[in-house]
């Protein structure tokens, strides 16, 4: 891990340190960052977990520490267990009531192999969770609800006029920054031709009304090229912007579309 951290942030500074580059700029800031979090990430690294509402949690908890149970943008309200009657089967939940947590543990010589219990959110959602008993140090899981992403970015789109919400994404896209409400993807497409111009997929932002899509666009013509959205806007496209208006010959630059992600 501490290979990779100091990979990811050498390989940033490189990129970040072009006065020139676009598109490497931004995403050389993004790969110090992620070397920064992997220089700081313990050796054993906490649990995250997507989850959906009734669906399962699969999980490990502590066999001989507390294990900490943490909802993404959600508290728990209630927790269901059965109890056995037996001390020495029977593990305990106690919700922490300032940050809406709950906090497991077992007693010594607690011989299942699992435990399990439901729990019910403060937004409504729930949760059945299945975890393995094992090791001596504490665990924490973090359960992330990507409908609650989903939520948060409907609410604020609704709050906002289309201008407003495209123009914040613009802003946010531009500087790679992550934006409330909206899942961010850095998975990197195969380019593709049009016409006289390369163009990779290189990020998008999803939200419950809005998508933003950042390109990466090289000019392999031997004459330069203006930039416009009616070459590369797609249909649905709410907003259009690159830094640059024209690429010369073998220069490459970055796109940012913002897309219509469903109606209002």
């Amino acid at each position: 891990m501490a290979q990779l951290g100091w990979g990811a942030i050498g390989v940033g500074a490189v990129l970040a340190g072009r006065p020139y580059a676009i598109t490497g700029r931004p995403v050389g800031t993004v790969l110090i960052c992620l070397g920064a979090l992997c220089l700081a990430a313990p050796a054993m690294a906490d649990q995250s977990i997507p989850a959906a509402d009734n669906g399962t949690v699969a999980c490990v908890a502590s066999a001989k520490d507390l294990t900490r149970i943490s909802l993404a943008g959600d508290q728990f309200a209630a927790v269901s267990k059965i109890s056995t009657g037996n001390p020495a089967e029977d593990f305990k939940i106690v919700n922490e009531p300032v940050r809406g947590d709950i906090y497991l543990s077992v007693p010594d010589g607690f011989a299942r192999p699992n435990l399990s219990f439901f729990g019910t959110t403060r937004k409504g959602y729930v949760y059945k969770f299945v975890c393995q008993v094992r090791g001596n140090d504490a665990e924490q899981v973090f359960v992330t609800n990507t409908a609650i992403k989903a939520e948060a970015a409907r609410d604020w789109e609704v709050r906002s006029s289309p201008e407003d919400s495209a123009v914040r994404l613009a802003q946010a896209m531009y500087r790679s920054e992550t934006i409330e409400g909206f899942e961010v993807r850095s998975d990197v497409l195969e380019p593709v031709t049009v016409g006289k111009l390369e163009v990779q997929q290189v990020g998008e932002y999803r939200g419950a009304y809005l998508k933003g899509v950042v390109l990466r666009v090289r000019n392999t013509g031997r004459d330069a090229l203006a930039l416009d959205e009616n070459m590369l806007a797609a249909k649905g496209a709410v907003a259009f912007m690159t830094p640059v208006s024209e690429l010369a010959p073998g220069q490459a630059a970055a796109v940012y579309l913002i897309q219509s992600n469903g109606g209002r």
